[in-house]
């Protein structure tokens, strides 16, 4: 498969913090807006994109507890991405200010909860991790392309989890919350492999990535034990693990698929450690993107989807 899925040498890493891709770039007079940009690595983005000069905007499904979070400076509306009125709420909101986009991170996001529906039956993590950021997208449209925003998917090394599972993405015959997860972030890849396809030539980019292993509070569905098993804390809930993130180094590669002009004229691409990863083959372990995850045929195949599924296209035809 001929692939742009190839390291570009950043110069920066698993280590680096959002401050660090961030140094030198000025984004006065920006405008970005951070889904789940109150909470874990989401707060840290909001955070360092706003050191940096750019007002920012977090649409939050807790308002008042994202005002808490991010303070003065940083607007705050509502939004719940599993509810796909509460998105065409906020995107018209957003639309009516005259405003323009210049960077979006959908950094929001649910990770192996129990098995929950919402809208009319689908399951959750498919529908609040990727349907509501795609019609978000979509509705949000006419803001983002007069500036040539790029658009930034949160996905995670969780899309080794799963593909999309063609014959029962809502999961209608059996529920498995880690396979559920796993589609639902290889979903944040196919989209913005698509996104880029449909949107570069307007000059919008698109870019997905896996911020690393963190703990925030995407864990607050499993078990304590689970966490233990997984080597992820000790049995007092101590983090574990030299593999594990700050939250600071959590945001960086968020953050430097955004703003960092070593990626001009690029995009379609997932990232992890501040670069772009390569493509390796299933069961491998070790980072990387599998291929199905990058495949132009079933980004394509997925946007039809989410298109019938949300009622929302931008790019009819």
């Amino acid at each position: 498969m001929t692939t742009p899925q190839h390291k570009i040498g950043s110069g920066f890493g698993a280590r680096s913090t959002a401050d660090d891709v961030l140094r030198g770039i000025d984004l006065s007079g920006q405008l970005a807006i951070v889904t789940g940009g109150y909470s874990g690595i989401g707060l840290e983005t909001t955070r360092a994109l706003t050191r940096a000069g750019a007002q920012v905007v977090v649409p939050a499904r807790r308002p008042e507890t994202a005002r808490a979070a991010v303070g003065d400076g940083v607007q705050v509306d509502e939004l719940d991405l599993g509810d796909l009125e509460s998105v065409r709420g906020f995107a018209e909101r957003f639309l009516a200010s005259g405003r323009t986009i210049d960077i979006v991170i959908d950094s929001a996001g649910i990770m192996a909860c129990p098995e929950t529906r919402v809208g009319p039956g689908w399951e959750a993590q498919f529908a609040t991790n990727h349907l509501g950021h795609y019609a978000l997208i979509n509705r949000l449209w006419p803001a983002i392309v007069p500036g040539g925003a790029r658009v930034v998917a949160v996905s995670s090394g969780g899309h080794r989890r799963s593909g999309i599972r063609w014959d029962d993405v809502q999961f209608e015959h059996g529920y498995d919350k880690w396979q559920a997860y796993g589609q639902a972030k290889t979903a944040n890849v196919l989209f913005a492999v698509q996104l880029d396809a449909l949107a570069r030539d307007a000059g919008v980019r698109a870019f997905a990535l896996h911020p690393g292993g963190i703990l925030t509070p995407l864990q607050r569905h499993l078990p304590k034990e689970e966490m233990v098993a997984f080597g992820w804390i000790d049995e007092d809930g101590n983090p574990l693990g030299e593999g594990l993130k700050t939250p600071e180094q959590g945001a960086a590669t968020q953050t430097w698929a955004a703003t960092s002009p070593q990626l001009d004229g690029m995009g379609g691409v997932y990232c992890e450690d501040c670069d772009i990863a390569e493509v390796i083959p299933e069961g491998a372990n070790r980072p990387g993107v599998y291929s199905y995850a990058v495949d132009s045929d079933q980004a394509a195949r997925l946007w039809t989807l989410s298109a019938g599924l949300t009622g929302v296209n931008a790019f009819p035809g």
